[in-house]
């Protein structure tokens, strides 16, 4: 049997399939090399319903976020060799599981943007540019952790109207020592602040909250679209739950940048189930 995944910064979906078709569907949280430990995973993928089926299990394709460099791929490779232990394990980065899903075997600008954000050329067959994502901090611009950010510091520094202000207290009870530990001492603070993209998803209609929605998008293709050679030419298609549900917006801005804006899915994995099957 087959296993894929599809591991984002939050969440991992799981396919178990044989030669034809899907068989079974799981969910664990997000394996990210950069935020989580060989051991981390371990003790996730144990108490998960994976421990079911993982003597079926011959081959796993797995496909996550910050797994494109040699070692972090190793780091995640390590972890499920340990778990699944007679089956060969393949570890790629989670743009080609979009690019692979969305692209076939067609030349085009590839983008994820979920919890962080990432881009890429695909030639068809490989990724040939990467403009580079930087994390949550320095970058990830347009993900959910960037409009949660965003959100967060115009909330702290009383800069939302009355109404956003209120609202945003009343749906989260937080306090500024919460969110202050949350982002600087507990570990997975970009999970933290993409989760008030739905605040901004909600409240999309007021002008402060378009204000950054736009800004944010703005800044995604600035710093990545428009960095790679001939942008205009190549269709941008994106996966991941924040271009899904700000589509709209993303593709008002696209035609402001020039930009050909293709296909938008939630998720790639069952695109990753046909190439593999």
């Amino acid at each position: 049997m087959i296993l894929i995944a599809d591991s984002g910064s939050t969440k991992t979906d799981w396919r178990l399939v044989n030669e034809t078709e899907q068989v079974k569907s799981f969910q664990t949280i997000g394996f990210n090399p950069y935020y989580i430990s060989e051991q981390q995973i371990l003790d996730e993928l144990s108490k998960s319903a994976l421990t079911e089926i993982k003597q079926q299990v011959t081959q796993v394709f797995f496909y996550g976020a910050g797994c494109s460099s040699e070692a972090k791929s190793g780091e995640i490779k390590q972890a499920l060799q340990q778990f699944f232990t007679k089956a060969t394990i393949e570890v790629d980065h989670d743009l080609l599981a979009a690019a692979r899903s969305l692209s076939g075997n067609k030349a085009g600008l590839v983008a994820i943007l979920g919890t962080g954000s990432n881009t890429c050329f695909f030639d068809g067959t490989t990724i040939v540019k990467n403009v580079s994502s930087l994390g949550y901090i320095l970058g990830d611009e347009g993900s959910g952790a960037h409009l949660g950010k965003t959100l967060v510091t115009a909330y702290l520094n009383n800069e939302l109207s009355t109404e956003l202000q209120q609202a945003f207290q009343q749906k989260y009870q937080l306090t500024l020592l919460d969110i202050l530990d949350a982002v600087y001492k507990k570990p997975l603070p970009n999970r933290f602040l993409a989760q008030f993209a739905p605040f901004v998803l909600e409240h999309k209609q007021h002008p402060q909250i378009a204000a950054i929605i736009n800004a944010c998008f703005s800044q995604f293709f600035e710093k990545h679209i428009c960095k790679y050679e001939n942008y205009q030419t190549y269709p941008l298609n994106m996966v991941g739950s924040i271009g899904f549900v700000f589509k709209n917006e993303i593709e008002q801005l696209a035609t402001h940048f020039g930009v050909n804006m293709g296909i938008v899915i939630k998720q790639p994995i069952d695109g990753l189930v046909k190439f593999h099957t």
